[in-house]
């Protein structure tokens, strides 16, 4: 299954969720994302189905294998692009803003070249 933007932001939110709280619900992604519950549940219905996500009886949702995976590489890049747009000067709340509406769509490519000079950028300032 081919996951669009939203359906990677779901999991983002997922997993950021889950670093804070011991069990993760669909009420906890409405109020973290600002989506209706109707809205969550269709799209963890998806997920589910997808192999994405698990949930229990109690309803508490966890990330798969595959699931972790998908949600951890968009949660780095964002935290990329987020420290790179800061360092060079931009709002740490523009930063973030930015950062998720390009996450889902740069190639692997010029992150890595959006990371080496960051890298490189912040060792010049050392």
């Amino acid at each position: 299954m081919h996951l669009q933007e939203s359906g990677e932001m779901y999991l983002e939110s997922i997993l950021r969720l889950s670093e804070k709280l011991s069990v993760v619900r669909s009420v906890d992604i409405s109020e973290y994302m600002g989506y209706s519950k109707p809205s969550v549940s269709r799209a963890v219905g998806l997920l589910k189905n997808g192999g994405y996500i698990t949930v229990g009886d109690d309803g508490a949702i966890k990330l798969t294998d595959d699931g972790r995976a998908v949600a951890g590489k968009i949660y780095e890049r964002h935290r990329i692009l987020t420290g790179f747009f800061k360092s060079i000067g931009v709002s740490p709340e523009t930063a973030s803003e930015d950062a998720c509406k390009i996450e889902h769509s740069i190639s692997d490519e010029t992150l890595e070249k959006i990371k080496e000079a960051w890298d490189k950028y912040t060792l010049d300032e050392k």
